[in-house]
Formats: structure tokens, sequence, C-alpha cells
């Protein structure tokens, strides 16, 4: 599993509003770790793909591009983490 960065920048509240449209666009099920933080610059987005070709791929389409305009969400900074080397979760969270 590889783990990038999406960064918005913006208002924290506008940000997490978009980001909760945007993610209402992906079926249950097809999102294999996603964390969103809010902190005084914006929001970031930690997101999960199978390799990081298949995270560059995805970071960079057309249709990716798409529904985070549709989201209302700023065109992202995306950065290339790595590969995950252990996740762990107690209990999700909720805002």
């Amino acid at each position: 599993m590889f783990l990038g960065a999406y960064h918005f920048d913006g208002q924290p509240s506008d940000l997490t509003a978009a980001y909760d449209r945007l993610m209402d666009q992906f079926p249950p099920g097809v999102i294999e770790l996603n964390v969103c933080v809010s902190h005084d610059h914006g929001i970031t987005v930690f997101d999960a793909c199978p390799s990081r070709d298949a995270f560059a791929g995805f970071s960079q389409s057309a249709d990716f591009l798409a529904a985070v305009t549709a989201a209302g969400l700023p065109a992202p900074r995306v950065e290339l983490l790595g590969d995950v080397h252990a996740a762990t979760l107690r209990t999700p969270v909720t805002p």
C-alpha cells in the first residue's frame, strides 16, 4: 500500500464541506485508507492506493480532478509519501 497526501489551501470549514461532497461520490468499500486533517491553512488528505504507480495515476487522472472540481475543492498539491509499513486504527473517527 502506498500513501500520498493532497494539500488543499483555503478556509478549513469550506474545504471540509467540499471534502465531504467529494467522498460522497465514491461508492462504499472502494477506499483503502483516507484521512482528512484540518489545519490553519486548509486541509490535508492522506490517501492510500495499492501501489505508487496506482496513486500517481489516480491523483493525476482527469476523472479524479473533475471530481475534485465538482465537489468545490481547489486543485491540490500532491505529495508522494511512501509505502505503508503498518496502519492501526482503534475505532472509526467522526467529527
